[in-house]
């Protein structure tokens, strides 16, 4: 059973940097201000006004990845949990679209060059 969790999860790798023109830029630090900013590592989610450290992965039947993450946002103190789902976009397969736990879409984002 581990073998096919494993298969599928590799439908996400994300051992590549993902980001959105700017998410890209700023992939080693803020390099670009930008108001409008989403990155994806193995490791975190980084938005222009938050950065979530990821706690736990788990791939779904259909393939998408749901992340656990820890989250700080801009000018809050401490941290609060939270969930996001990361699929293939149904336009583009090359393209991951990124999900809060809601379901609102906060946008798709490329494998960084």
């Amino acid at each position: 059973m581990l073998a096919a969790g494993q298969a599928l999860a590799a439908g996400i790798d994300l051992s590549k940097p993902y980001g959105d023109k700017y998410g890209c830029i700023n992939r080693n630090g803020q390099e670009v201000a930008a108001d409008q900013m989403l990155l994806v590592t193995d490791k975190e989610l980084v938005t222009a006004a938050s950065a979530c450290t990821f706690t736990g992965k788990k791939t779904q039947a259909d393939g998408s990845l749901v992340v656990k993450a820890q989250c700080e946002a801009e000018g809050e103190d401490g941290q609060s949990p939270t969930q996001f789902t990361i699929k293939r976009s149904a336009k583009n397969a090359k393209k991951l679209v990124v999900s809060d736990e809601d379901g609102n879409v906060m946008g798709e984002v490329s494998l960084c060059r």
